[in-house]
């Protein structure tokens, strides 16, 4: 290994020199792939494919050195982590400002909406406190989404964009009075 990576060693030194801005840490990476490929010897397929891998462990090697050198700025130590926000105060504001739409529809619509999107409850247990099918519950929840997205459509115009809606404004009231 030692004759061999003698033949290989100048054209790695000019490899990892072009590539490298610091010419003191030129050596330290050379090493490091030598130790690296003394260590992983046994992982090479054949004596003919040594130089193309020495060259991705020297690659692979300066990669490592450019993360290790990465700027990053230390954290206060008064700096406390924030609450994690899983969206629930915003649901619930959210709800809220939707609830008076919601107690437009008709109770058929009503109640099975309000359960499965305002309240968390599951389909299953939608289906058992109504006395519906699971599948009567699943319909009966996707037709309330249905009457209450055009009840929305009523009341507001929105603006879509990739990420979703991205604006909304109110629908004169004068046209639609449920609004």
């Amino acid at each position: 290994m030692i004759a061999e990576w003698q033949n290989h060693k100048t054209q790695l030194r000019s490899y990892v020199s072009k590539r490298i801005d610091d010419i003191d840490a030129v050596d330290d990476i050379l090493q490091d792939v030598y130790i690296k490929a003394s260590s992983n010897l046994h992982q090479l397929k054949s004596k003919g494919s040594l130089k193309s891998w020495l060259y991705r462990i020297a690659h692979n090697t300066i990669i490592d050195f450019y993360r290790k050198r990465q700027p990053y700025e230390d954290l206060p130590e008064d700096l406390v982590a924030e609450e994690q926000d899983t969206g629930k105060q915003a649901r619930e504001e959210l709800a809220q400002c939707l609830r008076p739409l919601i107690e437009e529809l008709p109770e058929k619509y009503r109640t099975p909406l309000r359960m499965a999107e305002l309240e968390g409850v599951s389909q299953q247990e939608i289906a058992n406190q109504l006395g519906l099918s699971l599948s009567g519950a699943k319909s009966r929840v996707q037709r309330s989404r249905v009457k209450f997205r055009e009840q929305l459509m009523a009341c507001c115009d929105f603006e879509v964009g990739q990420d979703g809606i991205t604006d909304y404004s109110p629908k004169d009231p004068a046209n639609n009075p449920k609004c």
